[in-house]
């Protein structure tokens, strides 16, 4: 007969798998914000949201007006009782790929929250390694009010930036599409090819600067 301690299995305990559980304590909700543009840096964004001081009009930033969102931009700011926008840069995008400078910059969001939470609810159905219990929501984005301030504060700061761009590299427009793949955007990357802030890594991006270098 085999003895108790031959017939009991050892299983390692899921961290960073869907929980099924609460756990007591702050919730941080997390979102980003730029995986599909061509240029520019990926942002996240991690909130904490104070419950007595609840803000009206939170959902999913992408069917949100932009002036709305900014206004829900400074009341969060002002509500949440912790929040961090973090960045992954265009240099780690093409060095790591888009899916894991994502998850850095999810990462660096969470590590930059001056309040630790105990639980962090993630949109989407990828986790960053953390060192905290978290869960991924597919659409939490429009369900969750953590997250869906969290993906405002990443929309809105993005936008911020692709206005920046725009004021150096004016040929692009970064002011208009964000940096996102439009008929416009293509044109001017065929047109003048790929400036210092193109993801190179993506594979518009990658054509303009072969057809440049056969050109050159």
């Amino acid at each position: 007969m085999p003895s108790r301690k031959s017939s009991v299995r050892s299983e390692p305990v899921p961290v960073q798998l869907g929980l099924h559980w609460d756990t007591p304590g702050l919730v941080a909700g997390v979102d980003e914000a730029g995986r599909g543009p061509l240029a520019g840096p990926v942002v996240a964004a991690a909130v904490i949201l104070d419950e007595l001081q609840p803000i009206r009009g939170l959902g999913d930033s992408k069917v949100i007006s932009a002036r709305r969102r900014e206004r829900l931009f400074d009341e969060i700011r002002a509500k949440a009782l912790a929040c961090c926008i973090a960045e992954a840069t265009v240099e780690e995008i093409d060095r790591l790929n888009i899916l894991q400078a994502t998850l850095l910059a999810m990462q660096r969001a969470v590590a930059g929250l001056r309040l630790l939470p105990r639980k962090v609810l993630v949109d989407g159905n990828r986790l960053p390694v953390l060192a905290m219990p978290a869960e991924a929501i597919v659409k939490g984005d429009a369900t969750v009010p953590a997250i869906s301030a969290a993906s405002i504060l990443a929309k809105v700061h993005r936008d911020r930036l692709c206005l920046a761009l725009h004021e150096v590299h004016p040929a692009y427009n970064f002011a208009r599409h964000k940096g996102y793949p439009t008929a416009e955007h293509l044109a001017a990357l065929r047109q003048h090819g790929a400036c210092a802030v193109h993801r190179r890594s993506f594979a518009p991006v990658r054509a303009a600067i072969e057809v440049a270098d056969r050109s050159a």
